[in-house]
């Protein structure tokens, strides 16, 4: 073979062995790196304290195409992936190639789970939509709040550890205990309560505690966020004049007629502490979650010489105000009577 045709079979050759090369190379970025995801969009395995590496291997191969799965069980194996290296939480399964997932899987570093702390009434409302996303019981949840010495622990007690909560949307492992959950949520509303809050709180004369359990009778009084003030002024004029609140949302809060758009008589002789007809000044703790519209309403007030109100008889959410019993009662009449013309009960 003559000098020129070795050197021309040489260099093809090379040219399939670089071929050859690139052909592995792309195949096993392929197979290493492309998307897990069977589905093309991002999801999840859950791995809880009863899980093994063959319950891994069955999670992940329900959301896996059939080469990324390959793939991941023998990098698994050849990382020597054992029953004690799994850990609980929620892992994704998406974009990221089998590599990468495994990595995830294998340190521990799991996808955020966002929960949405909503303004709502109780904390049964509340448990629902926490442990709705996270490894948290109901049970658990309701235990702990209900639990004197867990609440002291954050500074509240299990009447107004619900003031401990602001409506926001929070980060969280799947897997965080409850302890790991209140401590954030601590940090969280220390976090809002920050100088300037505090201050006006100080200046109204009020505890954060005392500022969200007002808040959340404004809440349940109007959705109109410009009236807020004007509300938590009114209210705060009963405080200082040491007259009963007399707070219609409280006596539904005390009964549990949360849908009641009439107070009768005789509930306004149930014995419970939140019944801010029977007893003055503010009930225990929040008869809600207040939102922060109400938070900062209450720390805002308006400054005024009004001691009463009633909702307006046009039903647009809004109130009339008084500053005498005697004006008060006629704007409760003309509600009484917009009332009974629409047969409400």
């Amino acid at each position: 073979m003559s000098k020129s045709r070795r050197k021309k079979h040489k260099y093809r050759n090379l040219k399939i062995l670089i071929g050859v090369c690139a052909t592995f190379v792309v195949l096993g970025y392929f197979i290493l790196f492309s998307s897990m995801s069977r589905s093309g969009k991002i999801e999840y395995v859950f791995l809880d304290k009863d899980d093994n590496v063959d319950s891994v291997y069955k999670k992940v191969e329900l959301l896996s195409t059939r080469h990324s799965f390959w793939a991941f069980k023998q990098i698994a194996r050849i990382a020597g992936f054992k029953d004690k290296d799994v850990r609980t939480g929620r892992y994704a399964v998406g974009s990221m190639g089998a590599l990468q997932t495994f990595r995830y899987i294998r340190n521990h570093r799991q996808a955020a789970v966002s929960i949405t702390i909503r303004s709502v009434r109780t904390l049964a409302d509340l448990s629902r939509d926490v442990t709705r996303d996270l490894l948290i019981s109901r049970k658990t949840f309701m235990q702990r709040t209900a639990d004197k010495k867990f609440c002291r622990k954050y500074g509240y007690t299990p009447e107004t550890i619900i003031a401990i909560f602001i409506p926001d949307t929070y980060d969280f492992y799947w897997d965080t205990d409850i302890d790991g959950f209140f401590d954030k949520i601590d940090k969280e509303n220390k976090r809002f309560w920050s100088f300037e809050r505090m201050q006006k709180a100080k200046e109204a004369h009020f505890t954060p505690v005392e500022v969200m359990t007002l808040a959340s009778i404004v809440d349940e009084e109007t959705d109109n966020e410009k009236e807020m003030p004007m509300i938590a002024g009114m209210y705060i004029n009963r405080l200082r004049a040491r007259m009963p609140l007399q707070a219609d949302p409280t006596v539904k809060f005390a009964t549990k007629n949360f849908a009641a758009h009439r107070i009768y008589h005789k509930w306004l002789t149930v014995d419970s502490p939140y019944n801010t007809y029977k007893y003055r000044g503010l009930p225990p703790g929040p008869i809600r979650i207040p939102s922060v519209a109400a938070i900062d309403a209450v720390l805002d007030y308006v400054h005024h010489d009004y001691m009463y109100m009633c909702a307006k008889e046009d039903f647009s959410g809004t109130h009339n105000f008084a500053k005498t019993y005697a004006e008060h009662q006629v704007n409760a009449a003309k509600y009484a009577k917009a009332l009974n013309e629409r047969g409400i009960e």
